[in-house]
């Protein structure tokens, strides 16, 4: 069973963690969730003869704590309190919420459950620690051949874009891997190797360790389970869409005004969406479905409010590869800013098969919560009944 501990530093977690947590702390600290841990790729690759070393790497997980220099370099961003710092000096994982098993069908079975103060920061770090341990199955040596070789054929493709007629508006991309790459160590290579050769487009990473010790900045807002939570807050589950952009915006005053559209779907978001929102945010960002339409109608809804679309930024962060922004780019980029988070093209692209994970909110002060998405196949509850409810709710057909 391989030993060496894969997480090394609790701030080796997207940004959006402690953006969505700080929320949380200050209007509900004490509220309860459960996230459960999915393998989409199940049948073709199961996990679960991971267990036991998944349980040794979450056992040293439980053992790290924060230290001085990266509570420093977290109250040093303009939009972390003070107060939220002095929290995170206390944290320390507690083995009790988290379970690991194995199902008879041979596949992982990871839930926590406790706190949502506690349990929401596990995500990213279970969903690394997995991603790793199966890359370790294979040869690394000619995974770190093949992994350069596209990483340099990749950083060709970015100059070669850069010979094109100027547009209006500059291309940028954004390292978002942490969740599925296949190492650690590999990501930071990866993070070097785009602050040097490509410096004009690459503008940051999710990664908070990473934009630390290599100087880039961190980016990252809110995640599904961030409005889905308010699913379970109390609110009139018609408004719970309205409350947490309206949380967001009492939060953070201005600052991380990119806002995710996809958690039903994105008429369902823009029907909420109105001339306040539009105003008070910076942008939006796609997670799913076609990102073509998606950007056509997100570009008329803001010409319905008479906003300026020139002073939006459109993201797009659904399973992307530089082809794939590419053609975005030239045909958006002088109708509006965008801007592209990529994550396993870059951090997992080494020669051999990845498994597709994820492991999502299930549950909020014991209510049920659901993701509907705009992409056919990917609704997201553990109650079809309450799955089937949010869609009447919003006036969504159901599921084919």
């Amino acid at each position: 069973m391989a030993t060496e501990p894969i997480i090394r530093s609790l701030l080796d977690t997207d940004l959006y963690k402690f953006t969505m947590w700080q929320v949380f702390l200050h209007r509900f600290p004490a509220a309860t969730g459960e996230y459960r841990f999915h393998n989409r790729a199940a049948r073709e690759m199961p996990l679960g003869a991971l267990r036991r070393e998944v349980e040794a790497q979450i056992d040293h997980l439980c053992a790290l704590r924060f230290t001085a220099e990266e509570l420093e370099y977290l109250r040093g961003l303009r939009f972390i309190k003070d107060d939220f710092v002095d929290y995170l000096e206390l944290f320390r994982f507690r083995r009790r919420f988290i379970r690991v098993g194995a199902s008879a069908a041979g596949e992982l079975e990871i839930v926590a459950r406790g706190p949502l103060m506690h349990v929401m920061f596990f995500e990213i770090f279970v969903l690394a620690i997995v991603s790793e341990l199966h890359a370790r199955g294979f040869d690394r040596e000619a995974g770190l051949a093949e992994g350069r070789r596209r990483l340099a054929a990749k950083v060709e493709r970015l100059r070669g874009l850069a010979r094109e007629p100027a547009r209006r508006n500059p291309y940028m991309f954004f390292e978002f891997g942490t969740r599925r790459r296949a190492g650690r160590a590999w990501q930071d290579e990866v993070v070097a190797t785009l602050k040097r050769e490509v410096p004009d487009v690459f503008r940051g990473t999710s990664n908070v360790d990473l934009a630390r010790r290599h100087d880039v900045v961190p980016i990252g807002t809110m995640a599904h389970e961030y409005l889905q939570a308010f699913q379970g807050f109390g609110y009139r589950l018609r408004d719970f869409q309205k409350m947490a952009l309206e949380n967001w915006v009492a939060e953070y005053r201005g600052d991380l005004g990119i806002a995710l559209t996809d958690v039903i779907g994105m008429d369902a978001f823009l029907a909420d969406f109105d001339l306040y929102f539009a105003k008070l945010f910076d942008g939006l960002r796609h997670d799913s479905g076609d990102p073509f339409e998606w950007s056509e109608k997100a570009l008329a809804h803001y010409a319905k409010l008479r906003v300026d679309a020139q002073t939006k930024l459109l993201t797009y962060s659904d399973a992307l590869d530089f082809e794939a922004t590419f053609a975005l780019y030239r045909a958006f980029a002088d109708r509006a800013p965008v801007a592209f988070g990529i994550g396993t093209h870059l951090t997992n692209d080494v020669g051999h098969a990845h498994p597709n994970i994820v492991m999502k909110l299930t549950e909020c002060n014991g209510f049920p919560v659901a993701k509907i998405s705009d992409a056919p196949g990917k609704a997201s509850s553990v109650d079809p009944t309450f799955l089937g409810y949010l869609r009447q709710v919003f006036g969504l057909p159901p599921e084919r």
